[in-house]
């Protein structure tokens, strides 16, 4: 981009100074106001691409602390439901276990 608008404001100054040579210092003021016109539109350029880039930025970080924040969310549930599993599954087995365990004490009583 900073190429093309420069490439450019060399052709529109070689141009404007081969026009007309009678009027040198014509020229000399058109050539000057070109210049002054591409320098002006060459940053008007610079500042619209900063702008956007920062805008762009934002935007990317925003997104990205929004995944993040999804991302733990959805880790500290699948762990509360590996937990609540775990409880689940070991309180089954120690039921079973102290089912087991009476019904064994239940046969040595009665000698079965």
């Amino acid at each position: 981009m900073k190429k093309l608008l420069l490439s450019t404001a060399v052709l529109l100054v070689l141009s404007l100074s081969f026009t007309s040579c009678r009027d040198a210092k014509k020229a000399e003021s058109s050539v000057e106001d070109a210049v002054e016109n591409v320098t002006e539109t060459a940053t008007d350029a610079v500042n619209d691409a900063v702008e956007t880039t920062t805008d762009v930025v934002e935007a990317t970080t925003d997104s990205i602390k929004k995944t993040a924040t999804d991302v733990v969310k959805a880790a500290e549930d699948a762990v509360e439901e590996t937990v609540d599993n775990a409880t689940e599954t070991a309180t089954e087995a120690v039921n079973d276990a102290t089912d087991a365990v009476n019904k064994k004490i239940k046969e040595v009583k009665t000698g079965n």
